[in-house]
């Protein structure tokens, strides 16, 4: 077992530094739920609109693509490690857009999962598209599965529910992106916002779960998950973001900034009450 770059006090939130291609292998631990974040391939050298000012969309490297090949490979080699590390009746959340979703879903079929839903987060403050020369990208697809096509998944559909004015909810959810109140440690290139996260965890798991995130960023997964009552595993090769998913973390140490948050999702004490229903 590889030693953890971070163990917080509760021992509920835990940070691997490294390439999870290298450190999930040294994992002897099976996972309730998995959310993963992964490069979405569409650093082209284009251009979009952030705070009134147009910038490069570029996020690095990591996420530049080198061809269907390579982006394919890649999703194969990462979907294959983490899905020997999920219990059988596990599910996988995994975020994109056009550039790597189509390949994600292939792929997790291609392995043996069954898809239960495709999720479109329809983000409500999006960036302008300024060419006008086709419509604004304001959403982005979260594919949800589950291990094995006969083995029964867990989703607290009461709560669901309930959240959502007691009606059924359903597969788009609007939601706005990360707000400031989200960036008081630092923001992530690809920061998820707390809402969005809040929501599947709270969907797909029961108190007390482990959650690993294989590409944790500024982990916004494992604060959604702590804040919840579940426990948390990151990775990530980029040291900076472990820095930031530790500041993060002891943020929400102090209760009453923890009980804030939940407040600003709108997910207060009163949440827990409703999970036992």
């Amino acid at each position: 077992m590889v030693n953890p770059y971070f163990q917080s006090k509760d021992k509920n939130f835990y940070l691997f530094f490294g390439d999870t291609f290298d450190v999930l292998t040294k994992f002897d631990f099976q996972f309730d739920v998995v959310f993963a974040d992964p490069p979405y391939f569409l650093s082209n050298d284009g251009l979009t609109i952030q705070n009134g000012q147009i910038t490069s969309v570029n996020k690095g490297l990591w996420d530049k693509s080198f061809g269907f090949d390579h982006i394919n490979e890649f999703n194969r080699k990462w979907i294959s490690l983490v899905r020997n590390k999920m219990k059988d009746n596990a599910t996988i959340w995994i975020s994109g857009t056009m550039h790597n979703i189509f390949s994600i879903g292939q792929i997790l079929i291609e392995l043996g999962f069954k898809i239960l839903n495709i999720i479109t987060w329809e983000k409500t403050n999006p960036p302008p598209n300024f060419s006008c020369k086709y419509f604004t990208h304001s959403s982005e697809q979260i594919i949800w599965a589950r291990k094995y096509p006969l083995i029964p998944h867990y989703f607290n559909y009461e709560l669901m529910k309930a959240l959502n004015e007691n009606k059924q909810m359903k597969d788009v959810w609007r939601l706005p992106s990360i707000a400031p109140w989200e960036k008081n440690c630092g923001k992530h290139p690809t920061q998820k916002p707390l809402a969005l996260l809040s929501r599947i965890i709270l969907a797909s798991t029961k108190p007390n779960a482990w959650i690993l995130d294989p590409f944790t960023g500024s982990s916004t997964t494992g604060i959604a998950a702590n804040l919840f009552n579940r426990k948390f595993v990151g990775i990530d090769k980029e040291e900076s973001f472990l820095q930031m998913s530790i500041k993060r973390k002891l943020e929400i140490e102090n209760p009453q900034t923890a009980e804030i948050f939940r407040q600003r999702l709108s997910l207060g004490s009163n949440l827990f009450l409703l999970e036992n229903l």
